[in-house]
């Protein structure tokens, strides 16, 4: 065997100095056993890890509970084919407040052989690209009856609109999107009551 000499200590391989060892190699009597830092950094990644999990399972649940359910398919009735829109105006005025309300004049015609009580239309204001600004709105459509001086804007059911008969309608919207290219909107009937 052979001794190795160093300027600063000797040592012999036969003899080695346990207090030494310890002390030069702290850490050497704890391998394999975590140290109190290694402890907390992991059990800190755990608790992130489950926070990161119950976040996103709580998305996920929102998303799912407040999603809207889809829309059924609304069966249009065969006798809107029976009403005709026409001789569209549009104009604005000014409401008592100040703010700007718009009108959609018209006239709607019923060619079928019932009497219409009530009429939903659809209303959908287009931008200069071509796509939607507003809409789609559905709103009740109005029949127009002069009272006095001024003109009166009524549902269906206090003026009917009779077989063969053409009345005068107006629809009003309180607001309409900045982004409007001020051409006149598509307007579809999309429901109609009868008697």
């Amino acid at each position: 065997m052979a001794i190795v000499v160093s300027a600063f200590h000797s040592y012999a391989p036969d003899k080695i100095d346990n207090q030494k060892a310890t002390a030069y190699n702290f850490h050497m009597g704890s391998l394999g056993q975590p140290t109190p830092v290694a402890e907390e950094r992991d059990s800190s990644r755990l608790i992130i890890g489950i926070a990161v999990a119950v976040v996103i399972g709580g998305a996920l649940a929102a998303a799912f509970l407040l999603r809207e359910p889809p829309r059924a398919a609304k069966t249009l009735s065969p006798y809107i084919a029976n009403l005709k829109l026409s001789n569209f105006k549009m104009s604005a005025a000014e409401n008592f407040i100040g703010a700007t309300v718009s009108y959609i004049d018209g006239t709607i015609t019923n060619s079928g052989d019932k009497t219409v009580t009530h009429v939903v239309v659809e209303v959908v204001f287009k931008d200069s690209m071509g796509q939607v600004a507003q809409g789609p709105e559905e709103v009740p459509l109005r029949v127009v009856r002069t009272n006095g001086a001024y003109l009166e804007p009524v549902d269906l059911n206090v003026s009917p609109l009779g077989p063969g008969q053409t009345q005068p309608f107006r629809l009003t919207f309180d607001s309409i999107s900045a982004q409007w290219n001020h051409e006149y909107p598509e307007i579809r009937v999309t429901d109609v009551a009868l008697k």
